[in-house]
């Protein structure tokens, strides 16, 4: 898809997207302070109007730190935003069986590792608790974690059916064991770019050289904690980056509904 700006430039952009990685924050479910934080509300309207040029199709809802394990506020977003959305959650390896099931039955397709803000800590069961939830739902991991800290991850995402990182691992000089993942099949998000270090353009050239299934677009909104909220030059960024409408529409879109059972 071509669009022109007002400098009569052509610029490639997305003809759909699936918004792999954004945030709800609805006060009127519990939400936790982290690390002495807590988010302005931005609700399924807030998301909806800042995304209404967008051409979002489908999306996926990821659970905060500060709504630590609570799922009431997530089953009421995936009930409001219908079948083209799904959840990640925050667990602990001690869920149970029966929980697991439940949830899935909610739309939620998987659990995020959060090491960046302490709701998990430590990596010594992440390997049994991936097989375990592949295993028994399909479900896979999502780490949020500074990728310079990844020389301990790696060797256990490796071992995972699947698995995904957020924000193109965060840091620059650990794009090399990002590479590697991709590599080795896992999936990253390209998002977050007001929170990462990484060359945005270089790495999604050279992530998407690497494995061109791996990539995943998603804004991050609302943005919180980061040195600037997403804006459209983000799409841009990738949407030059690429180059090329099949590469586009599998970032934006293709990619993440394969990944997380998303009718296109």
């Amino acid at each position: 898809m071509i669009a022109v700006d007002q400098n009569n430039t052509e610029k490639q952009q997305p003809r759909r997207i699936i918004d792999a990685h954004f945030h709800i924050y609805n006060d009127s479910f519990p939400l936790i302070e982290n690390q002495g934080f807590l988010p302005a509300p931005f609700s399924i309207e807030d998301y909806k109007y800042r995304t209404q040029n967008l051409n979002v199709v489908g999306g996926v809802i990821v659970s905060g730190s500060v709504q630590g394990f609570d799922q009431s506020y997530l089953k009421s977003a995936l009930a409001d935003m219908g079948d083209q959305f799904v959840g990640i959650t925050n667990l602990p390896s001690s869920v149970s069986d029966e929980e697991i099931l439940k949830l899935r039955d909610h739309g939620i397709r998987g659990i995020r590792v959060n090491l960046k803000r302490g709701v998990v800590s430590g990596l010594d069961n992440l390997v049994d608790f991936g097989l375990r939830i592949w295993d028994l739902a399909g479900w896979h991991l999502e780490m949020y974690v500074d990728s310079r800290e990844l020389d301990e991850v790696v060797p256990k995402l490796l071992k995972l059916p699947k698995a995904s990182v957020d924000h193109l691992g965060m840091a620059r000089s650990g794009l090399s064991q990002v590479q590697k993942l991709a590599e080795n099949g896992v999936h990253i998000k390209a998002s977050g770019f007001g929170r990462t270090e990484v060359d945005v353009a270089k790495a999604v050239k050279s992530l998407y050289a690497i494995n061109p299934d791996c990539l995943m677009f998603g804004t991050d909104l609302p943005s919180t904690r980061a040195e600037r909220p997403f804006n459209v030059r983000d799409i841009e960024t990738v949407c030059e980056a690429l180059a090329d409408d099949q590469a586009i529409d599998k970032v934006f879109a293709g990619n993440a509904a394969d990944f997380y059972h998303i009718n296109l």
